[in-house]
């Protein structure tokens, strides 16, 4: 079964949905059965890889509130993510375009490493206060998953590397109607938007799994001794 999720680093809700579906994972008896396949989304394609407002001042612009009013709405979001086991550090965070760390982890998934790199990530960003859009800062984290850093650098450095990659992955997103993220999709069938409780994403799991995995009955019939709602039936008797 394979559940792909569209995601983007500087997304707050991408790590805190993250921690949720791993956690209605952990709880599907066939969690061993799941591929998970992280795809690219960029919040802000045109963002600036040095711009760095404050992301006070970058929500308060963005969403037309006071800086009070983007404090105070990060500060709700930073106990979501606690509930999960998360820090956020919101006033640490550098604001960057992402399209590079994008095309890293497509290399990091060419090297088995997708998985281990979208964490990483997400962590550097959102607890470490880390610059995702410097090519060094990169680099060491690529190397920190298990990767060869100058490799990781070659790529980096060479615009062209992963890009198509990336773009198709946005542009399959649009194709299917994602308009934000997190975006969960389960057997290409199912689909759960946003972060939410890890309840919701065991149910959505069960339910495409029962559909690909339906049971089959053997040595039963209609006359087989078993009890309804309705009573309990005795089989016919088999003439010797």
């Amino acid at each position: 079964m394979k559940v792909e999720i569209w995601s983007d680093y500087v997304c707050p809700f991408c790590y805190i949905g993250k921690r949720r579906f791993e956690a209605g994972l952990q709880q599907f008896a066939n969690k061993e059965s799941v591929e998970v396949i992280y795809r690219s989304f960029e919040l802000d394609p045109n963002a600036s890889r040095d711009g760095n407002p404050s992301v006070y001042d970058m929500l308060a612009a963005k969403y037309g509130m006071s800086r009070d009013q983007a404090i105070a709405n990060t500060n709700q979001i930073a106990q979501q993510a606690k509930a999960v086991g998360l820090d956020f550090y919101f006033d640490r965070t550098i604001q960057t375009n992402t399209f590079d760390a994008h095309r890293l982890t497509h290399y990091a998934a060419s090297q088995g490493k997708n998985k281990e790199l979208t964490e990483r990530l997400l962590k550097a960003h959102f607890t470490d206060g880390l610059h995702v859009g410097h090519h060094e800062t990169l680099a060491d984290l690529a190397a920190e998953v298990g990767l060869n850093r100058e490799e990781a650098l070659r790529v980096l450095n060479d615009s062209s590397k992963y890009a198509d990659e990336v773009r198709n992955d946005e542009r399959e997103a649009s194709q299917i109607g994602v308009r934000g993220v997190p975006f969960f999709v389960i057997n290409r069938k199912y689909a759960v938007s946003g972060a939410q409780p890890s309840e919701v994403f065991l149910e959505a799991l069960q339910k495409a799994w029962g559909e690909e995995n339906p049971l089959t009955v053997i040595g039963g019939s209609e006359d087989s001794a078993a009890c309804t709602d309705a009573g309990c039936v005795l089989p016919e008797e088999r003439n010797s």
